[in-house]
């Protein structure tokens, strides 16, 4: 087992990393439906950015395959993940009682193609946690995740099923201890829940709190038993600029890293902590959220990066696609290539925006506070704690494939010990597809899902060290480069216990 700490073969020069990304071409069809401020239509738009900047030929490009029923079981409840492959918008109303017991509804709607699109996104979370045990890649990729408010047993803010949890889990069996960090404005309380009483995985999340959804992450909320101080909430108020944020991120993640040393890292890189997000409240730059994975980057230690909120989905896609080139150590230039979804980003079509001018309610005696409250948390920790030798569960192989290849039955490796399903037949699709238009017209009248919006310097310096790439139209948009991933693991663990059973 992976003590942690380790720096990376392929990054010894801090810059260049391999990196596997993760994408779905279904998986911007799926619609929440009229009104919802969730729109998956955002993840096309970032891999549309991607393919005309240039920035897919540098990556590994995979299509994640659908995480199995026992796959999402190892975290969530059968009779919950029973009901999300059952459901659909035609028996709906014959389950109202179900509807109300795994909180599935308004801001949790049912829509056609629900299941598969949890498996979708699971699935890539995973497989990239596979693909980073394996040694494969050095940071791993998938836009799609990062859904970290679902419960065992419920769906909550948008979310149905944690493919955080899956992926943590899935990093546990090679790692001793796992880092979460979470720079979305809601509370990952989803994630922390899950390994509140655990020293193997430290959850630290920066958010908003205070009459903002989910109400919870409190600085108090520390953690439970052996999990104490493991813990980390940020409280932050509205606007928010770069200089505050890292102010506080930098110098904590930077001791969290330093005493804790996690043997891999999952950085959930939500964007509705964005200026300007329709449901959000901070002033961020996408330079300065992107200034999170930068410095998370910089430790060399394996790192899966997930999405997560984003409700004015043209600066989601702006976001993520400049932090994709982060993650490569190539900085994209601002003026923004044509494409297919090009009206979004009028008038300027820029990569950037300019952060507003509102109120900053973050005073900098404020943010010394809650700096040193947390600092001394962590100085009560012990440095890397220890997991005894146990027999943990085996590798999930999966071994990679190219889309065309017309043979599937020598996809597998005759050694891989990956438990296959035969027997399974393709999921027919009845995804809605969402009728698209540009997002900076919002006038979607918004009721309860609308309610969640109410409701340092350890790094290195990479300064003049990075590729500067200007936009191309080399890559087409028929996912020619995607290649299939079939990914999946072998074990699950049963009762209440959320880390693997070792």
């Amino acid at each position: 087992m992976d003590t942690g700490g380790n720096s990376l073969a392929s990054g010894p020069d801090g810059v260049k990393r391999k990196v596997c990304y993760f994408y779905d071409p279904e998986v911007g069809n799926y619609y929440y439906g009229q009104g919802h401020p969730m729109k998956p239509h955002r993840i096309r738009m970032t891999h549309a950015l991607l393919a005309h900047y240039g920035l897919l030929q540098h990556m590994q490009v995979l299509k994640p395959f659908p995480a199995r029923d026992r796959d999402l079981c190892r975290f969530h409840a059968d009779d919950y993940v029973s009901f999300l492959r059952s459901i659909t918008p035609e028996t709906q109303q014959d389950q109202i009682r179900q509807l109300k017991r795994f909180n599935v509804g308004e801001d949790c709607p049912v829509f056609d193609g629900l299941y598969s699109f949890c498996q979708t996104y699971a699935g890539g979370s995973v497989g990239g946690s596979v693909k980073l045990n394996h040694g494969l890649c050095d940071i791993a990729i998938n836009w799609a995740g990062g859904l970290h408010h679902a419960k065992k047993c419920e769906a909550s803010g948008f979310c149905y099923v944690n493919d955080i949890v899956l992926a943590i889990l899935e990093l546990l069996k090679q790692h001793e201890r796992v880092l979460y960090v979470d720079i979305d404005i809601h509370h990952g309380d989803g994630v922390e829940e899950a390994f509140y009483a655990t020293d193997r995985v430290m959850t630290v999340s920066f958010h908003k709190f205070g009459d903002y959804f989910p109400g919870t992450g409190h600085i108090q909320d520390i953690g439970y038993g052996s999990g104490k101080y493991y813990s980390l909430n940020v409280p932050l108020d509205d606007g928010i600029d770069d200089e505050s944020y890292h102010l506080l991120f930098k110098p904590i993640m930077g001791k969290v890293m330093e005493i804790f040393k996690p043997g891999a890292v999952v950085l959930q890189c939500g964007a509705d902590s964005l200026s300007g997000d329709r449901l959000g409240c901070f002033n961020l730059s996408i330079k300065g959220h992107a200034e999170c994975v930068k410095f998370m980057r910089s430790f060399n230690v394996p790192l899966l990066l997930l999405g997560g909120g984003g409700y004015t989905i043209r600066n989601v896609a702006r976001c993520w696609c400049y932090e994709t080139g982060v993650a490569l150590g190539i900085e994209v230039e601002d003026k923004m290539p044509e494409h297919e979804y090009y009206e979004y980003f009028g008038p300027d079509y820029t990569l950037h925006v300019a952060p507003s001018n509102m109120e900053n309610k973050n005073s900098r005696q404020m943010l010394e506070v809650i700096r040193n409250d947390l600092l001394q948390n962590l100085s009560k920790l012990q440095h890397a704690p220890s997991v005894p030798f146990q027999e943990r569960p085996p590798d999930t192989e999966t071994p990679e494939v190219d889309e065309d290849q017309e043979d599937g039955d020598k996809r597998w490796d005759a050694d891989s010990d990956m438990d296959v399903d035969d027997d399974r037949k393709p999921i027919p699709s009845r995804v809605k597809r969402e009728a698209v238009e540009p997002d900076g017209k919002d006038k979607d009248g918004v009721k309860g899902v609308m309610e969640r919006g109410k409701g340092f310097d350890v790094g290195m310096e990479e300064s003049g060290s990075t590729t500067k790439v200007s936009g191309v139209n080399s890559v087409g948009m028929e996912e020619a480069g995607v290649k299939m991933e079939e990914e999946g693991t072998t074990n699950k663990s049963g009762g209440d216990q959320v880390f693997p059973k070792t």
